[in-house]
């Protein structure tokens, strides 16, 4: 078997991009911290779903054996205040949203991670991984509650820049010995799920869950660490103080972490800026392959602007890639291609040299710090490069020899990326259903129309049809007139 093909990374830690050195040649430890699970998923969130998705599948196209952690924090403040709104136990809120979760990640086509830990089911690793740090002099036990000694770890902020002079934590003060120590473990308060241990009822802190969870599936040092970027303090520091304390080795070797979505205003989306735009309700009017399209087209850790026309947008670029396709897929001919490409003129050899050279410039921007951005761009020149030969009559006839690099193109975007992953018609159908709800417009209303314009054009009733097809577009269904008679779709 061959050896993977190696890349280059950005690490926060080191704030460069270096070449990928894996602990266990040819594999891959990576853990991204999931969602607490409190409300559903948001557009926001999705947008780290979706780039570890597509670093995923990107590794495992290239030959590493990625083992894939995503944990669940079904224990938290939050869940616990939500609960108590709603009027419900807590562990039963976070098992619903869960679920929930799941649905949406079935609908966004994400792969299933090799783990997905939950915080209620790791309670032994947490209290074991606490006991380690109140062991070695790194945490300390005040009223019931445990809390981490940042004094302890001489190089606390090394991820985030923060000093520590300048720090305050948010935990509650009780038992504190410094303003910027943490809550590893709290003490129990009434109606709150709680757990035996050591230092009697209670629940773990946040940040010390995902230590627990990474060290009992990757081990005490692993590979690349994933989030977003709104994780990197305080939750991604911490993990990095309590890890190396508690095991006296470095902790993730690389930090991956996405940009974050931005409205027009310039705020982040977040649940309590009150503007988020849930995934079940964007996938509800849009494809999955849009968003997909949408978090990709931008570099990962670039900041990704989000608007009313986000999807629509996406939703149009990533159809031009399905039209490129559909018109290679329909070409014929079994000539060989550079003769082809000779006798078609400028177009056809644009297209056969794209393809030819595909993929090397799409290996080429990936493999430089995930640049998925520059990749796509790539693939676009080559979709527009297909789309305009498809306008020559002659190369339906002959010019499938000339387009086969860019099929290979096209299924190699699938594999390595998730885009494309759809087959053509069962991607346009999704489009037409989801976008006629979206807009109000009967689908059956709309065959009823094209069928009574088929009558108008047999009977020759040119100027009815011509009017007809033109009230339609005000609509936004594109009419196109074939052998067989008209197909239609819903402008994207």
């Amino acid at each position: 078997m061959s050896a993977p093909r190696p890349f280059r990374l950005y690490s926060t830690l080191t704030r460069d991009v270096r070449d990928f050195a894996p602990l266990r040649p040819g594999h891959v430890g990576l853990y991204v911290c999931g969602m607490t699970v409190y409300d559903r998923c948001h557009v926001g969130h999705a947008r780290a779903m979706v780039v570890f998705d597509t670093f995923v599948r990107w590794l495992r196209h290239n030959g590493w054996q990625v083992d894939f952690v995503r944990n669940f924090t079904d224990v938290d403040d939050k869940i616990i205040k939500r609960a108590n709104e709603a009027g419900e136990d807590p562990m039963a809120l976070a098992e619903r949203y869960i679920a929930a979760f799941n649905e949406d990640a079935e609908a966004l086509g994400l792969v299933k991670p090799d783990h997905e830990p939950r915080v209620s089911t790791s309670i032994d690793d947490i209290v074991r991984l606490i006991q380690t740090l109140v062991d070695k002099g790194h945490a300390y036990a005040a009223e019931g509650s445990v809390w981490f000694d940042v004094r302890t770890f001489p190089d606390y902020g090394k991820l985030s820049g923060q000093k520590l002079d300048e720090l305050r934590s948010s935990d509650a003060d009780a038992g504190k010995r410094d303003p910027a120590d943490f809550a590893l473990w709290k003490a129990a308060k009434p109606g709150e799920p709680a757990w035996d241990s050591p230092w009697g009822q209670g629940r773990p802190g946040w940040h010390i869950e995902c230590s627990a969870m990474s060290w009992t599936r990757l081990g005490p040092t692993f590979d690349i660490h994933g989030g977003g970027l709104d994780l990197v303090f305080p939750h991604h520091e911490n993990e990095v103080a309590q890890s190396e304390c508690a095991h006296g080795a470095t902790y993730a070797r690389y930090w991956t972490h996405n940009g974050l979505l931005t409205m027009l205003s310039g705020q982040k989306m977040g649940k309590s800026l009150g503007n988020v735009i849930n995934v079940e309700d964007a996938l509800a009017a849009f494809p999955a392959q849009a968003l997909r399209l949408y978090y990709l087209q931008n570099h990962y850790r670039s900041p990704l602007p989000w608007g009313p026309d986000a999807l629509p947008d996406a939703l149009a670029m990533v159809s031009r890639l399905y039209e490129a396709r559909e018109v290679a897929e329909s070409m014929e001919g079994a000539e060989p291609a550079d003769q082809v490409a000779k006798d078609l003129g400028d177009d056809a050899k644009t297209v056969l040299e794209l393809g030819r050279a595909f993929p090397d410039k799409f290996n080429q921007a990936m493999d430089e710090d995930f640049n998925t951005a520059q990749a796509l761009g790539h693939l676009f020149e080559l979709a527009r490069a297909v789309n305009r030969l498809g306008n020559n009559k002659k190369a339906k006839k002959r010019a499938r020899s000339v387009v086969e690099p860019a099929l290979a193109a096209f299924a190699l975007i699938a594999d390595a990326t998730g885009l494309l992953s759809q087959p053509t018609a069962e991607f346009l159908d999704e489009v037409r259903d989801k976008r006629l709800a979206a807009t109000g417009l009967d689908r059956a209303e709309i065959e009823r129309l094209i069928a009574e314009r088929d009558l108008m054009r047999k009977d020759k009733r040119w100027a009815e049809a011509d009017q007809l097809r033109a009230d339609l577009d005000q609509k936004g269904i594109v009419v196109m007139d074939g052998q067989h008679g008209a197909e239609w779709r819903v402008r994207c």
